[in-house]
């Protein structure tokens, strides 16, 4: 385990945990929380022996967002100190956007503004009942740029311009509904029974075939049709070649697990 000033760190069998911990301010970005996480997102992504990650928070909530201390400071920031302050918040944002490895959201309660962003930035995201979500920062004459290209392909434009513009908050069905998360749980219980599925079902996975997946999933969106068709190809032949495809085909012919399938994952209490 390692232990940050704002976040904690755990290896659990191929699997990090990353869980915001400031609890006290529900899980509130300041400086120092937006250092670490995009420090501790880096490390990992390099890290053969990790395979996926957790994301969660300490306490009642995911991540309030902006830490209202760390707000009051900016207000008087100059232009060009408010633009500093964006792009340390847009390199963590992004960060984790080319994370290599899948991210697995436990929310666990709720989430404003930038917590949100950090929602749209899991792959596979799962939340307890009781969350809520929304984008406060209209109601504060600001905006919620930064975490907008994250967030705008997850849950569309027309929804995107409902909750932006009137920062009114949504309850885990909804976000459910319109994109945002994949499942809801009832309760702490369920919630890691539902998260603890997914990472056994991950660790089946290839873990080459699932950083290419993630690959090919950001190209077909952010490229036309026509230009994306050659490197698919490419794509589709360089996997079956290379030694992990290689050993999936021989495992499945020999009908037998593949090497880096693992048992079912119990790294959280249920």
């Amino acid at each position: 385990m390692t232990q940050y000033e704002t976040i904690i760190s755990e290896e659990l069998d191929h699997v990090c945990i990353i869980t915001l911990n400031r609890a006290k301010v529900h899980n509130a970005f300041n400086p120092q929380m937006i250092s670490e996480l995009t420090s501790e997102f880096a490390k990992q992504n390099n890290n053969s022996t990790i395979r996926a990650i957790i994301l969660t928070g300490d306490g009642k909530s995911f991540s309030a967002g902006a830490d209202l201390v760390y707000m009051e400071a900016s207000k008087d920031f100059t232009l060009e100190e408010n633009q500093q302050d964006a792009v340390k918040l847009e390199k963590l944002f992004h960060t984790i956007y080319n994370f290599s490895k899948p991210v697995v959201g436990r929310i666990n309660g709720a989430a404003f503004g930038g917590g949100v962003g950090l929602v749209a930035l899991c792959d596979i995201a799962v939340a307890i009942e009781r969350a809520v979500f929304a984008f406060p920062e209209v109601n504060l004459g600001i905006m919620p740029a930064v975490i907008s290209p994250y967030v705008i392909p997850k849950i569309g434009y027309s929804h995107a311009t409902r909750y932006f513009l009137t920062g009114e908050r949504m309850d885990a069905l909804t976000a459910m509904r319109i994109g945002l998360i994949h499942e809801v749980a009832v309760d702490q219980n369920e919630l890691n029974q539902k998260v603890i599925a997914i990472i056994s079902h991950l660790l089946t996975s290839g873990p080459l075939a699932m950083s290419q997946i993630k690959e090919i999933l950001d190209k077909n969106k952010t490229e036309s049709f026509e230009s994306v068709r050659p490197y698919l190809i490419e794509k589709i032949a360089q996997i079956r070649t290379s030694p992990e495809g290689k050993e999936g085909l021989k495992a499945f012919l020999e009908k037998r697990a593949p090497k880096w399938k693992k048992d079912e994952w119990e790294g959280l209490e249920t």
